[in-house]
């Protein structure tokens, strides 16, 4: 089992907990998050012994991005990614990181960008395991009328990201958010 290490990162949306290994940025927590979705196993906070590490630089590039991003200066995130899931998720959540910044996409969308409009329930589903989040943005997707639906941050926070960008890019987020 891979040591896994933990920070803390206090956000506009909340304390989020960030979770590492050498591979790279293993999750992005909620707080009140669940532990049955997102399971870490072996995960324990980063100790000033443990600051050499790759896994701490992953850490410390993650608050430096996540900083950047909510300052309005980052719009796409460079981070190692190491999430854990199956490949149909894996497959989902890539297709979230192609989603512009400003930008949203129903389900039926990107389960179309897979291959099958027919899968958006699947899609959500794996959406709704995206361990990443943020980074990999399960916020950008919407349901097929614009309505905000299933976030695991909830839909205030879902709302305020989605806002958020809006203020940093040109692209149009369908449908306009209501002020």
């Amino acid at each position: 089992m891979e040591d896994l290490l933990s920070a803390t990162f206090d956000s506009p949306v909340g304390v989020l907990t960030l979770v590492a290994g050498e591979r790279g940025l293993r999750a992005v927590l909620w707080p009140d998050e669940p532990a049955a979705r997102v399971v870490l196993p072996g995960t324990r906070p980063l100790s000033a012994a443990e600051n050499g590490t790759r896994a701490a630089q992953v850490l410390a590039d993650t608050m430096a991005q996540l900083n950047e991003y909510f300052a309005g200066v980052r719009h796409e995130f460079d981070l190692p990614l190491d999430p854990v899931g199956t490949p149909f998720q894996l497959q989902v959540w890539e297709v979230l990181r192609s989603i512009p910044c400003g930008a949203t996409i129903t389900y039926g969308e990107q389960a179309m960008r897979l291959g099958d409009r027919n899968k958006s329930r699947a899609v959500g589903s794996a959406n709704g395991r995206n361990p990443i989040s943020i980074i990999v943005p399960c916020h950008r997707v919407v349901g097929s009328t614009g309505a905000l639906t299933g976030f695991a941050g909830g839909l205030d926070t879902k709302s305020w990201l989605l806002r958020h960008e809006q203020g940093l890019t040109t692209l149009p987020v369908w449908p306009p958010l209501p002020v």
